[in-house]
């Protein structure tokens, strides 16, 4: 199989109902954005050795490529394709759920950072809580499937407890912002 095509040259791609589209469009620059999320949590992968975390985040990518299919395909499609599912939020709520209970409570805002694993999980945060953004204009533009925005909330979420509970076991501390 050729890596090129070439069907994208004139500046469109297919949707997974196969309509040509700018690349542009609403609809491809959020799958983009989950796009770039999921490489950003490859990179945070490279920093982390903890065995449960690893498989966590392996299965969260291959959620992400799940995601990216689903907003490639447009809810008005008669297309059967995959779909995140309210089963798979629920998995992120159990691993919040997890991490957390192995945390102090948060009492105030902390700056990203710590550990070069920490702050690749804080990065990965904010391009999910991107990601997210894209979604909601996108659903504002043409329907999306719900879990679609709630997965992304519910990661961005997961990402921001993944990134406090490496620094404690890098044995970072937690800094409040100043407000210098």
């Amino acid at each position: 199989m050729k890596i090129y095509t070439r069907t994208g040259d004139r500046g469109e791609t297919g949707l997974g109902d196969g309509r040509r589209v700018p690349k542009d469009s609403p609809r491809v620059a959020t799958y983009g954005e989950v796009d770039e999320l999921n490489s950003l949590i490859g990179v945070c992968l490279t920093t982390l050795t903890e065995p449960d975390l690893v498989a966590l985040l392996g299965t969260i990518q291959d959620q992400l490529f799940t995601l990216q299919a689903d907003l490639a395909l447009p809810l008005s499609s008669k297309r059967p394709g995959k779909r995140i599912t309210s089963e798979q939020v629920a998995g992120l709520e159990q691993a919040i759920d997890r991490y957390d209970a192995e945390l102090e409570p948060l009492r105030s805002f902390i700056l990203p950072g710590g550990s070069q694993a920490g702050a690749l999980l804080h990065y990965a945060r904010t391009v999910a809580r991107r990601a997210e953004r894209a979604v909601v204009h996108l659903q504002g533009v043409d329907p999306v499937n719900p879990q679609a925005l709630i997965y992304l909330n519910r990661l961005s979420d997961l990402l921001f407890v993944l990134a406090r509970w490496q620094n404690q076991r890098d044995g970072r501390p937690e800094t409040p912002p100043t407000y210098a």
